[in-house]
């Protein structure tokens, strides 16, 4: 029995295309989704915007609502919940020039209005946060945009959003490049100070992914520490990858084992879930992967982040004092080695 709650969005089950190369599987609709996230042992769905409101852009406001309730209903048909709704900013031509950020006042006027959608979306769903990924919050040309300004663009972004909505709760996933060259935000410190700036910093937090930790050269344990210290680690996207390339979303665990179990203890050590939080498992299955693996990185992430709770429940704290006392820190990395290595 997990201690945790998991969730996972339906963008980690696709059908394979990527920048060099097109679709290698067949589309599955949301509602499969939802029923096979179900039977994996998933407990909350995560949606963009658009993944809850298809074509959102051409619908009302009350239209979009409408269209919410009816993936409310369907969550509710599998006895799942939404984590959060996150504005898909990066995807839209209005947003090819950033969307808080953009130079241009009308893009940041849309990129607005999707906020306030999200929002709307959210309550429709039934959940209080919304996730932003600043995909595009930076520059591919560095003289483009004042560094100066962006943050402050983004920092009247977040208030407005706040300011629509009295009770919703802000995350904002750091990353530090990719697909822009030099983001606005691009680590926990950063989104803490962000946070500070607000009109209301009891409302927004961090989410840690850890590939994007990774691509900034940090340990996302460490990245998960820090947030926690500030009480504002308020979500984290579980995954892997393999040095500073490209975000991989690789199956938790399989490419640094050791940096996995200390990600698991130290969210156990800081109890976290006891305020409703969920462990997102953000990974995509392999472009080779035939139809009938779609789900498996999902099952494989789900069965690794489970045991390293199970081992993260047997490690040894008095041993550990030990160590640290007689400063024996060869005999506490040996300790952890076998922890892992043994069955």
């Amino acid at each position: 029995m997990s201690r945790f709650k998991y969730s996972v969005g339906p963008w980690n089950v696709h059908e394979g295309a990527d920048a060099y190369g097109p679709s290698t599987r067949e589309s599955i609709t949301l509602e499969e989704k939802i029923k096979k996230f179900k039977e994996i042992g998933f407990d909350a769905v995560q949606f963009h915007d658009d993944d809850a409101v298809p074509n959102m852009n051409n619908l009302t406001e009350a239209e979009i609502i409408e269209e919410a309730k009816k993936v409310k209903a369907l969550l509710d048909k599998y006895e799942m919940k939404a984590e959060f709704v996150a504005p898909r900013l990066w995807m839209d031509s209005k947003t090819t020039d950033g969307a808080f950020t953009s130079n241009s006042d009308s893009d940041r006027e849309f990129a607005m209005w999707r906020a306030f959608r999200s929002i709307d979306i959210a309550n429709a769903l039934g959940c209080d946060k919304i996730v932003l990924w600043l995909a595009r919050e930076g520059t591919i040309c560095y003289e483009s945009k004042s560094p100066v300004e962006s943050v402050k663009k983004l920092i009247d972004a977040i208030n407005k959003m706040l300011d629509y909505d009295k009770n919703i709760k802000i995350m904002i996933e750091t990353k530090p490049n990719e697909p822009v060259d030099r983001s606005v935000c691009p680590t926990m410190g950063h989104a803490m100070a962000v946070s500070a700036a607000t009109i209301d910093p009891s409302r927004v937090g961090g989410l840690l992914e850890s590939a994007h930790a990774i691509l900034a050269g940090l340990d996302p344990a460490s990245e998960i520490g820090f947030a926690t210290s500030m009480g504002k680690i308020w979500g984290v996207h579980l995954n892997d990858q393999n040095g500073m390339k490209f975000d991989q979303d690789k199956s938790f665990g399989v490419e640094n084992l050791r940096q996995a179990f200390n990600q698991i203890k130290v969210l156990m050590e800081n109890n976290f879930g006891a305020n409703g939080e969920y462990i997102g498992l953000d990974v995509k299955v392999m472009r080779t992967e035939k139809q009938e693996g779609s789900y498996k990185h999902l099952e494989n992430s789900l069965k690794i982040a489970k045991m390293l709770e199970a081992k993260a429940e047997k490690f040894d704290y008095d041993f550990q004092k030990k160590c640290i006392k007689e400063r024996d820190y060869e005999a506490l990395e040996m300790y952890v080695m076998e922890l892992l290595m043994k069955g």
